[in-house]
C-alpha cells in the first residue's frame, strides 16, 4: 500500500513504551509527525531520535506531536527512550500492522542482499486526520529540522 498527501491517514492501534494504547483519534486537533524507523539503538535511529528530541519544544510550539514507530518491543522502547532521554512517544508495532498500513515495510538492499524491512519514513498528519506530507527514504542528517521548518508558523 502506498499513502499520499491529501488522503485520510490509516487508523492505527499501538502500544507505547509505558503500555498505553494509542489510536489516530487520540491526536485529533494536532499535527502528528509519525516517524518510522528500523530499529532501536542503531546509529542512524539513535541520531534521528536525538534530532527530534532536541527540537521537541519547537514542534510542541507548532501544535505538533512527534511519535516514533518501529517493530521493536515495548521493553526495547523503554530502554531506548531512557537512554536517550526522549520526551516523545515511541509506539511498538511488532506485528507490523501499522508499519504495513503506512506502506513503510518494503524491500531493502544492503551489501548486495535483498530483504524486507522498515524503510525510514516520516508522515505528517494534519489536525483533520489527513496526510499532509510523506517523506520517503529519509536521510537522517537535517531531517528533523526540515520537517519542523515545513510545518510553518
Amino acid at each position: 500500500m502506498r499513502i499520499e498527501s491529501g488522503q485520510p491517514a490509516p487508523d492505527f492501534r499501538a502500544v507505547d513504551d509505558t503500555g498505553r494504547e494509542w489510536t489516530l483519534a487520540d491526536f485529533a486537533g494536532k499535527t502528528l509527525v509519525l516517524y518510522f524507523y528500523p530499529r532501536d539503538n542503531t546509529s542512524g535511529c539513535s541520531q534521528e531520535a536525538r534530532d527530534f528530541r532536541d527540537l521537541h519544544d519547537e514542534f510542541t510550539g507548532k501544535n505538533a506531536v512527534v511519535v516514533g514507530v518501529s517493530k521493536d518491543s515495548v521493553a526495547s522502547h523503554q530502554k531506548f527512550r531512557k537512554k536517550l532521554d526522549l520526551p516523545f512517544i515511541l509506539l511498538s508495532d511488532p506485528d507490523r500492522r501499522m508499519i504495513e498500513a503506512y506502506g513503510v515495510w518494503q524491500e531493502k538492499k544492503l551489501y548486495g542482499k535483498t530483504s524486507m524491512g522498515v524503510v525510514r519514513t516520516t508522515v505528517v498528519i494534519g489536525p483533520d486526520g489527513k496526510i499532509e506530507r510523506v517523506y520517503p527514504k529519509v536521510k537522517v542528517k537535517g531531517h528533523a529540522r526540515a520537517v519542523l521548518d515545513a510545518l510553518g508558523g
